[in-house]
């Protein structure tokens, strides 16, 4: 589906973004760089958005992807945005992204 696979790419340049722009960078940075804190925030909006965004069919063909998870926290982070973990987003940005990143790139390889 062509929609879904914008929404894909749209996901797999955010999360590339996001390895950018933390590389070099630790857990006190997040702290003391405004821009990078907001920067990659909204990035892992973006994720969720898209995410929310996928056909059924794509989501349950590739059911190991946890789909829910993003667009939850896509929607803590707007809706809390008063009170954002960032242990929670360093350790997304850190573990989780890359992941995503590497299947993102193999859902795209197979769906075009």
């Amino acid at each position: 589906m062509k929609h879904d696979l914008l929404r894909l790419h749209h996901m797999l340049d955010a999360a590339e973004e996001i390895i950018q722009f933390s590389k070099n960078k630790t857990r006190k940075d997040l702290d003391s760089d405004r821009k990078l804190n907001l920067a990659i925030v909204h990035l892992l909006e973006i994720i969720g958005e898209a995410a929310n965004g996928l056909s059924v069919e794509l989501q349950k063909k590739y059911s190991d992807v946890p789909w829910h998870v993003m667009v939850s926290m896509r929607n803590r982070l707007i809706h809390g945005y008063f009170d954002i973990d960032l242990d929670i987003v360093w350790k997304t940005t850190q573990n989780d992204i890359p992941k995503l990143t590497k299947t993102l790139k193999k859902i795209i390889s197979e769906e075009e």
